[in-house]
């Protein structure tokens, strides 16, 4: 029966990660678009920056402290999953160094982060 239900599980959480915020995305922008709908039909004015805020659907442009919090963030995660090794290799010396290089991928993550940020902050 585990050896069912951990796989699924695991494809569930991965589904659930990826489906959940669209559909809250749509559900937003549901409520906005019946709120403006609303707006129209009582005869308001929208003003261009309305229209302009709903039509463009760009991201703003990555900036040094975006990319200062994105990488401490991830530093802080791979200081987690250090201290993880550190706390299960009490019980199973063999399990230090496996934790220790999967801490290592966010690590050089959160790494490159924090130098993009003091690259891109005189620019």
């Amino acid at each position: 029966m585990e050896g069912i239900l951990i796989p699924l599980g695991f494809f569930a959480m991965i589904t659930a990660i990826v489906i959940v915020p669209r559909y809250l995305k749509s559900l937003e922008r549901q409520r906005l678009q019946d709120t403006l709908r609303a707006s129209i039909e009582k005869g308001a004015e929208l003003p261009p920056e309305v229209v302009q805020a709903l039509t463009s659907d760009a991201k703003p442009p990555p900036s040094p402290y975006r990319d200062l919090r994105a990488g401490i963030i991830w530093l802080g995660v791979a200081v987690g999953f250090a201290a993880l090794g550190f706390a299960v290799s009490f019980e199973e010396p063999d399990a230090l160094y496996p934790l220790l290089g999967v801490a290592a991928f966010p690590g050089f993550i959160g790494l490159a982060l924090v130098a993009l940020s003091f690259i891109s902050r005189g620019k």
